[in-house]
Parts: structure tokens; C-alpha cells; sequence
């Protein structure tokens, strides 16, 4: 069966619950009431990613190999956007937040359908070196997710601030929540980057087939964790919030994003892949 007929499953799930979220939360006269997930769009959401997380492996873990790309990238992240927001909304009510997510959703994991030409990983036969690999991966996810979710919070405090609230940005929940995701996004990037960067010093010979180089690329991974550590420390200590946040938030992934663009990131710098 072509690739692109099985991605097709996950993202027509994604853009059904996306048409569904909108008519029944925001397609209304007024702003519906908060209400959560109901039962069945629960167990509709968790199919879909489940769907969905099946395809991701196959993607990643092709022919007893690994292979990875821009597009598996962007398809995981989104997943594990997703995922974050059903397992929250199991504790807070995030409906317009979800509703934002399905459309990028249907559409990113369509992409490695669409664009099934990957890199071919050195190493991948190493149960250690695939431990690190994915641990990075998630890692650089989940701190693209956090920046995407600092832009957009910064771009509705300003509405609010303002008294010209959108529609959309209106169903978001209250700041305070949003806030509340942020730092729980960035703990746990938080832990998978000193993960990987713990596993790459200190098994350097067993997963790059070479002693530990203290180059460019490992002093910019470890200013980004001494930034977001920063802010986790300031988060606990002074109570740091709001802008200030926000702005920590994307100087931490600026440092990640200007020196190793997209997944050459995740491949030749907190891997450090052997050119």
C-alpha cells in the first residue's frame, strides 16, 4: 500500500475532530461554555494518535534502520503536541487550544507521505545510540513546541491588553493555564536535553565511535540548557512569569534554532554525528 494512503488515516481523523472542535466550540452565536473533552472525543483523539504514533514509528524505524528528515521531524512534533494536550486536558479544559492543533495536525502527518526522502542514521544498530537519538528528538520537540506556545501567548496577552481579542485567541484558556503548560513543556524538554547531553559525554566513544570533543556545537546545546535552567531556577526561586517568561522561552530556542537549523540540529549537533 503506498505511504501516502496510510498517512492519510491519522490526518483525515485530525481534520474530522478539527471540524467537529470548531462547529460545536467556536461555530456558535456566542462563546460556547468550557466543557473539556467529552468521552467519545477522548477515545476519538487518543485513536488518531494512536494511528498516528504507529506511522511515526514505521517512518523512524525503516527496514531495521533509522532514518530521519524535516518532514518525520514536523510530524512528530505535532504528535507530541497533541499528545500533551489530551493528556492535560485530563486536569485543565484546553478546547481551544486542541481545536488550534488539529488542522497543523491532519496536515504535518501527511509529510512524510509526502516527502518520504529521509536520512539514513549511522549507528542505528546500537540500542544505545537509538536511546539517545530519540531522547534528542524529543528534547528539540518539545522545546519547538514551547516556543510556538510562548509566541502564541504573547500574541493574546497583547490582544487582551489591547481590548481587540479575536475570536480564536478567545477560546484559548486563561493565561494563567497557558502559563502553567509552558513550564511543564520546558521541564520536561529540560530533563530530555540534560539526558541527552549527560549520554552523549559520557558514552561518546560507544555512540559516535570517538572520545568527547568539546566543539561549537556541544558549547551551543549547553548555553540553551544553562538558559532554560536559568529560568526553571527563576521560576522557583523569584516567582519569574508573564514576559519575562516568554522572552527566556525564545532566547533559549533561539540559541538552538540560529546555530543548527531544523533536524540538522538534532543530527549533527546534540548527536554529533561524524561529518
Amino acid at each position: 500500500m503506498p505511504s501516502i494512503l496510510l498517512h492519510l488515516l491519522p490526518a483525515s481523523m485530525y481534520a474530522a475532530l478539527g471540524v467537529h472542535f470548531w462547529r460545536s466550540r467556536w461555530h456558535e452565536a456566542t462563546l460556547a461554555k468550557r466543557r473539556g473533552l467529552s468521552g467519545w472525543e477522548r477515545g476519538a483523539l487518543l485513536l488518531a494518535l494512536a494511528a498516528h504514533g504507529l506511522l511515526l514509528h514505521r517512518e523512524l524505524f525503516a527496514a531495521g534502520g533509522m532514518r530521519f528528515g524535516f518532514s518525520i521531524a514536523m510530524s512528530l512534533m505535532v504528535w507530541l503536541a497533541v499528545l500533551f494536550y489530551w493528556i492535560e486536558n485530563l486536569y485543565a479544559r484546553l478546547d481551544g487550544l486542541q481545536t488550534l492543533a488539529m488542522p497543523a495536525a491532519s496536515i504535518c502527518s501527511l509529510l512524510p507521505g509526502l516527502f518520504p526522502i529521509q536520512h539514513q542514521l549511522p549507528n542505528a544498530d546500537s540500542p544505545v545510540f537509538r536511546a539517545h537519538f530519540v531522547v534528542a528528538m524529543l528534547a528539540y520537540s518539545l522545546f519547538t513546541l514551547a516556543a510556538l506556545h510562548a509566541l502564541l501567548m504573547s500574541v493574546a496577552e497583547r490582544q487582551l491588553h489591547s481590548a481587540r481579542l479575536s475570536k480564536a485567541l478567545a477560546n484559548l484558556p486563561p493565561l494563567l493555564t497557558m502559563e502553567t503548560l509552558l513550564f511543564r513543556l520546558i521541564s520536561i524538554a529540560f530533563v530530555l536535553l540534560t539526558l541527552t547531553l549527560l549520554s552523549g559525554i559520557m558514552f561518546s566513544e560507544d555512540l559516535f565511535g570517538r572520545a568527547f570533543i568539546l566543539d561549537h556545537k556541544t558549547v551551543f546545546a549547553i548555553i540553551s540548557w544553562v538558559i532554560f535552567g536559568t529560568l526553571l531556577a527563576g521560576r522557583q526561586i523569584w516567582g519569574w512569569r508573564g514576559k519575562l517568561a516568554q522572552r527566556w522561552t525564545l532566547v533559549g530556542f533561539a540559541v538552538l534554532l540560529l546555530a543548527y537549523v531544523g533536524s540538522r540540529f538534532v543530527m549533527d549537533v546534540v548527536l554529533h554525528r561524524a561529518v
